[in-house]
């Protein structure tokens, strides 16, 4: 296999990362008509996967076999920066900030379909575990090529 670029479209500036479409629906709302906070990190989720999905990269059920989808949340920082107060359309724009040889740091904001209007945004680390130790182990080179794509420069 191959490490294509997946089929999610760069984000509208052409900048860096990935904008990946994610949908809001009436019952992610809150009693106040608004997305609920903890609707925001499922959503992230739910793009961070089908990005890498993308790339070929999968989890069925064996985390022996799911190699570098055998990994943990070590920290979430979100900020809310305007509320989301209808269901609808919507993207989450995802690029890696720093990729080390056991973890990650990926950025993410949520934002509208465009990519123009921002929610929210944030960082999250990840760690790559050893199935049968559940110790910190080396992302695959397959990963790292794949994740090459994603890094955002430094400023």
């Amino acid at each position: 296999m191959t490490a294509e670029a997946p089929t999610a479209p760069a984000v509208p500036d052409g900048s860096y990362g990935r904008l990946i479409p994610v949908t809001v629906h009436f019952d992610d709302l809150d009693s106040l008509g608004m997305l609920h906070n903890a609707r925001y990190p499922l959503l992230v989720e739910r793009a961070w996967n089908e990005l890498w999905h993308g790339y070929g990269f999968t989890f069925e059920g064996d985390w022996a076999a799911a190699g570098d989808f055998c990994n943990v949340v070590r920290e979430l920082v979100i900020g809310y920066e305007a509320p989301v107060d209808r269901p609808g359309a919507y993207a989450v724009h995802l690029w890696l900030d720093r990729l080390g040889t056991t973890g990650l740091t990926y950025g993410f904001r949520f934002c509208s379909a465009d990519g123009g209007t921002t929610y929210a945004r944030g960082t999250r680390v990840l760690v790559r575990l050893d199935a049968g130790t559940l110790r910190p182990t080396s992302w695959s080179d397959r990963f790292r090529a794949c994740a090459q794509a994603l890094l955002r420069s430094a400023d």
